[in-house]
């Protein structure tokens, strides 16, 4: 959620935001209508509490006729105490409410506008010339069959479209990109997380989840339960309503977990083999950090999300990412796509947002400032997932349909150095 201090004194500051994530800008007029409801609600219920606190010493010093006469005036006013504490409790539910819908303010610099409107960045890598190499290009579903190593069909014929098997050297890569990358994030001062995937309602709300893309999430309606898409869900509410020490820095989780995503509306290329499935596995990185140092430990999530994806041998472009497609919670957003050969284009395998204080708000996470307990910030990105499995078969595949191992991913397949195809 927003400062409703920044909102009550730069509401053109929230309005820009609004028309920069293509939203309505007219909500922060409903949101400061509301607050301002709220105040005023209060005001009155305050002044009414305190004329009833005032009455109540007059009880104790009135007598006979006098007291029983001021006894119905305590009575009567007791009530209307009642009504304006309920008046000023709901106008205070209906500002957070509104609140709540108002997206994270974009930092300076991230382009405006929808899915389409990013910054690239950089490139890093070149993408390699099969036609130069004599080489086939099979997309990652031929070449995964050829491997016996991706089974779509009998994954269908189980779950339903979009769920799979990984077998044999299939399970095993992605097993090696998990644990590759989570020794990665150990090595840059992440502590080790397995988290829960199943998570309440406050939880994923918290994280801003249940916004715009709420159709997005699987729930479990008799438990009242959500199943998460990303464990930053969950490492987002691990210290929900507590104050945290960041003197001695950051803390920094990486939380392994199965994550689900219904994929609602999601149609053409990316439904074919694993590259926009209902269920996966990922790595994902979290930090609490002071406001103040958000934009430097966002830096530093990227800078990690790179160098695995160096030592993968991938190459990839990074983009900054538009404010209509930043998400509800993210400030800013960067972007790392490696290159699909089998369609000659960019596709997304990692994402690092940092979220300024916008969860920690919403889920009650400070830290002890100058000025009393302050809100902490929050950054997270992704360090391995199932999809890079994708991106690891196209781009290394051979002409005889064998896949080069990159030398970081050979100790945790038992030194091959080749995936064969079986015949």
């Amino acid at each position: 959620m927003i400062d409703l201090k920044l909102l009550r004194n730069d509401p053109d500051t929230v309005r820009a935001s609004q028309v920069s994530r293509g939203e309505d800008p007219a909500v922060v007029d409903h949101v400061l209508a509301a607050d301002a409801e709220h105040r005023a609600s209060l005001a009155s219920f305050e002044a009414k509490r305190a004329e009833q606190k005032s009455l109540g010493k007059s009880v104790a010093q009135a007598k006979g006729e006098e007291k029983q006469a001021v006894l119905a005036q305590a009575k009567a006013l007791a009530g209307e105490v009642k009504e304006l504490q309920a008046s000023a409790d709901a106008a205070a539910a209906r500002a957070v409410e509104l609140a709540r819908s108002l997206g994270n303010i974009p930092e300076q610099g991230v382009p405006s506008g929808g899915e389409e409107n990013f910054t690239v960045l950089r490139h890093e890598g070149t993408p390699r010339d099969f036609a130069a190499e004599g080489v086939d290009v099979q997309d990652h579903l031929a070449i995964g069959e050829g491997l016996k190593a991706i089974d779509m069909e009998r994954g269908a014929k189980v779950s339903g479209s979009r769920f799979y098997f990984l077998s044999g050297i299939g399970a095993r890569l992605e097993l090696a990109i998990l644990n590759a990358a989570m020794a990665a994030a150990q090595d840059a001062g992440f502590s080790p997380m397995i988290t829960p995937t199943l998570v309440r309602p406050e939880t994923m709300a918290g994280t801003g989840f249940l916004g715009n893309h709420a159709d997005e999430i699987y729930y479990l309606e008799k438990d009242d339960l959500y199943l998460v898409g990303t464990s930053e869900v969950a490492l987002a509410g691990y210290h929900s309503d507590e104050i945290l020490d960041l003197e001695g820095g950051p803390l920094r989780y990486a939380g392994w977990s199965t994550c689900y995503r219904r994929e609602a509306g999601s149609t053409g290329r990316d439904t074919r083999g694993i590259i926009r499935v209902h269920q996966f596995q990922k790595i994902e990185m979290f930090s609490y950090v002071t406001a103040a140092d958000a934009a430097a430990e966002h830096a530093r999530f990227l800078a990690t999300e790179e160098a695995m994806l160096q030592a993968l041998e991938l190459p990839y472009r990074v983009i900054d990412t538009a404010a209509g497609d930043l998400g509800q919670s993210a400030a800013r957003k960067f972007d790392c796509e490696a290159w699909l050969p089998s369609q000659e284009r960019w596709m997304e395998v990692t994402s690092t947002s940092n979220c300024t204080t916008y969860q920690a708000r919403r889920l009650g996470i400070r830290e002890r400032g100058e000025h009393g307990t302050e809100a902490v910030a929050t950054v997270n990105g992704t360090i391995g997932t199932t999809r890079w499995i994708v991106a690891l078969l196209e781009n290394h595949q051979q002409a005889d349909g064998s896949v080069y191992v990159p030398p970081l991913l050979r100790p945790y397949l038992g030194g091959l150095e080749v995936l064969e195809p079986v015949r």
